[in-house]
């Protein structure tokens, strides 16, 4: 099953390059999800690729530091922010992320697309905009 994920232009740009191996969340996906597709925010607006996950890391979030910090893509003062006041975090393991040749602009085929908040279970439209992306 795949789960589209906002992630903010910045991250997401990391995240291709290799450099954010893991993306943060305060919450997490009550399904199981094999595939994260990725909804970069705006300016961009568009989906622009995937990745599996390899494993979620559920912890406090001092020890998902620890254990993540070398290949986080972000500052530990973002880190630490992000989870403020948090006594449990997640920390998803990217595994082969897949750059789309051409982005989907979401707004083109669904006129009342809204951006989630953090995630959503993907609509049946959005897995076939995704086959001819690839």
């Amino acid at each position: 099953m795949k789960v589209l994920l906002s992630i903010k232009p910045e991250f997401v740009e990391k995240i291709f390059s290799g450099e954010k191996q893991y993306e943060y969340r305060k919450a997490i996906f009550k399904k199981k999800i094999d595939t994260v597709v990725v909804y970069s925010t705006m300016p961009e607006g568009k989906i622009v690729g995937e990745f599996e996950i390899e494993t979620i890391i559920v912890d406090h979030p001092k020890a998902i530091w620890k254990a993540t910090a070398g290949v986080s893509g972000i500052s530990n003062e973002f880190f630490n922010q992000y989870f403020e006041n948090r006594l449990e975090g997640y920390a998803i393991k990217i595994a082969n992320p897949q750059l789309y040749e051409k982005p989907i602009d979401p707004r083109e085929e669904y006129e009342s697309f809204h951006a989630p908040q953090s995630f959503c279970y993907i609509a049946q439209w959005v897995i076939d905009q995704i086959k001819n992306a690839i």
